[in-house]
């Protein structure tokens, strides 16, 4: 009789499959693409949640979720981080990004949401499991469960020295910026620690989606028919959606006949549009006019008045989102692709210039949150002269008795007032306007001449706005 065969023993669990969580691994995937292309989320992530939809992956909660998942990841990255190097016995450069953006999605489900303790640990190691194996499963599994051993308060009492001892690196470890923003910001603003504070707390929040009705085209009474729609705060042309949604579904903003802009650069137009000025009124210039939000407003108040708009850009492709945005005007306008440094248009040639300069950023960090750990204190020597030359050519442009709209999206004041200074004493018949009546209704708008807007005073991003009149 032949001897059977013994059953091989089997030691442990079997072997389970990780199961794939749509919307972790959305997540995850915007977070490497930040990471690894430099891209930014605001672009990333809308047209992937467009595909989970369609698929059937995705509702609008499972959308929800992935968008705060990413935009809350972002936002505390800093904090997140020097919480995460408190965890582990390494330091975080030796540790695969990859494993650090499961790390990061792992610890803000853990001390920024509701999600309960045991399925933000248990999700985040199943997501490890898919994309990283089950070696680097355990490690994320380890370190996540120390992090759980602390809610968010506590871990930054732990990790950011006393407010006394170093203001400015407990509030960017608190408040999850870099410290030469923290130090930037909080000269810009000129006032105490609630200023400072309520201003990093706002850049944290998720911003509302904002619309603007572009006249002629469409109305605030249209919008206001969306969902969850409330009006603007300070724009005639605003409309607000305080539940988020998806504006590209809206019929009004896929069809041109009204956009996506933050109130706060509908306001600048605005007081461009309103500034006083003698004589003719009929040659309006957007002289850095992509991706050509505040020109298709400005092409719009033109129109109402008879007047043109000559719209600028130096990036060809921008220049084609100009287009796009302009398409349908009710009145006469042009769109160019030109350097703004080197126009081709004759001097005098315009009654009213907007130049809305490239910049840091530094006003929109609801909105790109990376952007905040991408820059640095040395970008603001290469936009200065930039954004002095585009001063200087639209100061060239304007004719004697028009005016000139300065713009950034930075408080900083080597951005706006710095700028500003340096070109008056180059145009010596020139003087600042104070833009502050140009808002009708907007408060808290400080000393002028010029205009500075806060996320945590207005609701805006942090806009810049100088208007300088040409006198001679």
């Amino acid at each position: 009789m032949s001897e059977q065969p013994s059953r091989p023993r089997t030691t442990g669990k079997p072997h389970r499959r990780p199961k794939k969580d749509p919307v972790r691994f959305l997540a995850f995937e915007v977070l490497r693409a930040v990471d690894e292309r430099d891209a930014y989320a605001n672009l990333v992530l809308p047209p992937l949640l467009r595909k989970a939809r369609a698929s059937g992956d995705f509702d609008g909660r499972d959308a929800a979720l992935a968008t705060e998942l990413v935009y809350g990841t972002l936002r505390r990255q800093g904090t997140y981080d020097a919480i995460v190097a408190a965890c582990v016995d390494r330091p975080l450069r030796e540790v695969d990004p990859p494993v650090l953006d499961v790390l990061s999605l792992g610890v803000h489900q853990l001390l920024g949401t509701r999600i309960p303790t045991h399925a933000a640990v248990s999700a985040s190691v199943e997501l490890a499991r898919v994309v990283l194996g089950d070696g680097r499963a355990k490690f994320v599994n380890a370190v996540l469960r120390k992090v759980a051993q602390h809610d968010f308060d506590a871990w930054t009492e732990k990790i950011a020295p006393p407010y006394e001892d170093d203001p400015e690196d407990h509030l960017a470890l608190v408040h999850s910026h870099p410290r030469w923003i923290v130090s930037a910001l909080w000269d810009s603003l000129g006032g105490g620690r609630a200023g400072i504070e309520q201003l990093l707390e706002a850049d944290n929040e998720r911003p509302e989606v904002t619309l603007v009705a572009r006249p002629g085209r469409s109305t605030t009474d249209e919008l206001m028919d969306e969902e969850a729609a409330v009006a603007g705060r300070w724009s005639p042309y605003a409309v607000r959606l305080t539940e988020g949604g998806e504006p590209g579904a809206i019929d009004a903003v896929r069809s041109g006949r009204a956009g996506v802009q933050d109130e706060g650069s509908q306001l600048v137009a605005l007081a461009l549009a309103n500034a006083p000025l003698e004589g003719p009124d009929a040659h309006w210039l957007d002289g850095c006019a992509g991706p050509g939000g505040k020109a298709a407003l400005l092409a719009a108040l033109a129109a109402e008045r008879g007047a043109v708009l000559l719209a600028s850009e130096k990036q060809p492709h921008r220049a084609r989102l100009v287009a796009k945005a302009l398409d349908g005007n009710p009145g006469p306008y042009q769109v160019i692709t030109a350097d703004g440094t080197r126009p081709p248009w004759r001097p005098g040639s315009f009654d009213r210039v907007l130049m809305d300069v490239p910049c840091t950023g530094l006003g929109a960090l609801r909105r790109r949150p990376e952007a905040r750990w991408r820059r640095k204190t040395e970008d603001l020597d290469g936009f200065a002269p930039l954004q002095r030359g585009l001063l200087r050519t639209a100061l060239e442009s304007v004719r004697v008795g028009g005016v000139v709209g300065y713009a950034t999206c930075s408080p900083h004041l080597a951005e706006t007032r710095a700028v500003v200074a340096d070109l008056l004493k180059q145009f010596p018949q020139t003087e600042l306007v104070d833009a502050r009546p140009l808002l009708p209704g907007v408060p808290s708008l400080g000393d002028g001449p010029d205009i500075q807007l806060w996320p945590h005073v207005h609701g805006t991003d942090a806009m810049y706005l100088a208007i300088i009149r040409r006198t001679g």
